[in-house]
């Protein structure tokens, strides 16, 4: 691991860049969480609708069952199938349908009782229904799918890649005070060597010889020579 200052500021920069993608990722789970809520209390709603249209279309057919018998009612069937058409929106990057419309045929002309037209309107709008709902189920499992997604993916950030990084930074940060404090030093002592040859130029004693000493032999005497005293007659 490069522990010098550049290295620092790649790590500051993918620190912050960490942080904001878990400040992210955290406003989306809290917007798909609401989302999923809306949703499934539109789920609920259409399961109410498509439930009562089934048990009215249940006892028209049962009724025209009754009346017609089931060769009656398959006459009565009609020949193309329904269309459906789905409007389909997106929140946070997850597409869902929002909207249905289910285009049932009418049934064909036979002749019979009044129940077999009933039972088919009855239908349709089951089948309305029904496709309604299941757009709505399809729409929570989507959202709830990306809300899940999103919550394992910001705890990978926030649990795992922020830490990791602050523990890379910290390391970094040790090292270039050890650094800091090491060149400090070596730029004292190097001061303080700078100053001692500085004084010991300023004295002017000669290399070798402190300044101050006695000089035992007089200009011009004689080697061995004793030195004069005070008193002594010259």
């Amino acid at each position: 691991m490069t522990t010098g200052r550049a290295a620092r500021v790649r790590l500051q920069r993918r620190l912050a860049v960490a942080r904001h993608g878990a400040e992210l990722l955290d406003r989306k789970r809290r917007i798909l969480a609401e989302e999923v809520e809306r949703l499934e209390l539109v789920a609920e709603r259409t399961e109410l609708a498509w439930l009562s249209a089934e048990r009215v279309a249940r006892t028209w057919g049962d009724r025209a069952m009754a009346l017609d018998g089931p060769v009656g009612v398959r006459a009565a069937a009609p020949v193309p199938p329904a269309q459906v058409e789905v409007d389909v929106a997106a929140a946070m990057g997850v597409a869902y349908p929002v909207d249905t419309r289910c285009e049932s045929p009418p049934p064909r002309a036979t002749g019979g009782s009044s129940a077999v037209a009933i039972a088919a309107g009855a239908y349709a709008d089951a089948l309305d229904a029904a496709v309604a709902h299941a757009a709505a189920l399809r729409a929570v499992a989507a959202v709830r799918a990306e809300l899940v997604a999103t919550r394992t993916r910001q705890r990978a950030v926030e649990r795992h890649w922020v830490p990791r990084l602050e523990g890379e930074l910290a390391d970094i940060e040790r090292a270039l005070e050890e650094l800091e404090m090491a060149e400090g030093l070596r730029l004292r002592w190097a001061m303080g060597a700078t100053a001692g040859a500085s004084a010991g130029a300023s004295s002017g004693a000669p290399p070798g010889r402190p300044s101050g000493s006695p000089v035992r032999a007089a200009e011009g005497a004689p080697a061995g020579a004793p030195p004069n005293r005070r008193g002594e007659a010259r």
